[in-house]
């Protein structure tokens, strides 16, 4: 008999123990395992007029940037500024070798001097044909009037006139003469005319007032026809190439005020407008070019710096509007989860404008007062369990 009643008391010793186990299993998988309720934050839609705003990244560039190089290959023989330097209008910043320009020079003003000798020559000549032709038309003349006398033959006559043929014969070389020396001088003289002014040109000047902000070459580089040597920026004309989001580009236009953080100085904001919006978008990277200025009170910006760019836009119209965080994508369709008698309804919702504080509008779908998820601790479904809470970890 006592078989039977120590085999009860163990089963009831095991039972006594296993049972404790399973209750606090059962409330660890209802309060923190898979069974358990999603813990969510809440937040009701408000009633609010959304001020819009871009937010873009650009660089800082030049407005006007003067690339100065010859217009002519040669060899670089000094640069007379360097990187930081401020230039004036017409200062001589670098030149280039002339090499043999002088000699070409030269040559030419010789070659022009000796079709000057010829055409002085080409007019002599022309006076002493225009003698020999009065000469022969008066010789000509006479025989003509002694011929109708019977005192002379007609062979006589005949070499009167060629005589006189010869002599304006003469007369024409002489004067085509003149007229090739003279044009060979004009020829000479163009050249020589051309040859000083790309010697001229090797003289590498600022064309404006400004400050250099690159030396592409140093002296003994051989540079080609349009090769810039020394770049010039008026520090007076800088702007920011900013790129904004295509999706969120609505209303932004020239004239809007825009507020400026460059990365070297992030405490403090420049003011700026927005001069021009490029009429070409980036369709690779799907986004908005425009064009920032902006001025500062001291110093200048490096070129290429980094700036955080916001547009402020024009105000909307008062409308039911929630933090843009409680907006989810649920197969396919944009919506939010909204509390409805205690349980998860997604709702679909048409979205507007939002502000950079992160609320957003809603054209449609909710109404002010209406209670929403916010935050939640994982996803949620229309049978999730939820539990509020004030704030996730």
């Amino acid at each position: 008999m006592t078989l039977p009643f120590t085999t009860s008391r163990r089963g009831w010793l095991l039972l006594a123990v296993l049972l404790p186990l399973l209750l606090l299993f059962a409330w660890v998988a209802l309060r923190s395992g898979p069974l358990a309720p999603v813990n969510v934050t809440v937040v009701q839609v408000e009633d609010r007029a959304i001020s819009p705003a871009l937010f873009g990244i650009g660089t800082v560039e030049a407005r006007y940037t003067q690339k100065v190089g010859p217009t002519a290959a040669g060899r670089v023989s000094m640069v007379a500024v360097d990187v930081g330097d401020t230039v004036k209008e017409g200062q001589l910043i670098a030149q280039i070798d002339p090499i043999d320009l002088d000699q070409r020079i030269d040559a030419a003003a010789g070659g022009s001097a000796r079709s000057a000798a010829l055409e002085q020559a080409a007019v002599a000549q022309i006076a002493d044909a225009t003698a020999r032709v009065a000469l022969a038309q008066s010789q000509a003349a006479r025989t003509e009037k002694l011929k109708e006398g019977g005192w002379v033959t007609d062979a006589m006559v005949d070499q009167r006139r060629q005589e006189l043929a010869g002599a304006r014969a003469s007369l024409a070389a002489a004067q085509a003469n003149r007229n090739a020396a003279g044009q060979d001088r004009g020829r000479l003289g163009a050249e020589r005319a051309a040859l000083v002014q790309q010697k001229a040109n090797l003289r590498l000047v600022a064309p404006h007032a400004g400050l250099v902000v690159r030396r592409a070459v140093e002296p003994g580089t051989t540079v080609v026809a349009g090769q810039a040597v020394i770049e010039i920026i008026d520090p007076s004309q800088l702007w920011i190439n900013v790129r904004f989001d295509q999706t969120q580009s609505a209303g932004l236009a020239a004239g809007l005020p825009v507020r400026i953080a460059l990365r070297s100085r992030p405490e403090s904001q420049v003011a700026g407008t927005i001069e021009r919006v490029e009429p070409m978008a980036d369709a690779l990277t799907e986004e908005v070019l425009a064009k920032a200025l902006f001025s500062l009170a001291e110093g200048i910006p490096s070129i290429g710096e980094l700036a955080e760019v916001t547009v402020a836009l024009p105000a909307r119209a008062r409308t039911p509007a929630i933090p843009n965080a409680a907006v989810h994508r649920v197969d396919g369709q944009v919506g939010v989860w909204v509390i409805r008698g205690g349980d998860l309804d997604f709702v679909k919702v048409k979205i507007g404008a939002q502000n950079l504080d992160g609320w957003v509008q809603i054209l449609d779908g909710l109404k002010t007062g209406e209670q929403i998820i916010l935050h939640s601790a994982k996803a949620l479904s229309a049978n999730s369990r939820f539990s509020i809470v004030k704030s996730l970890p």
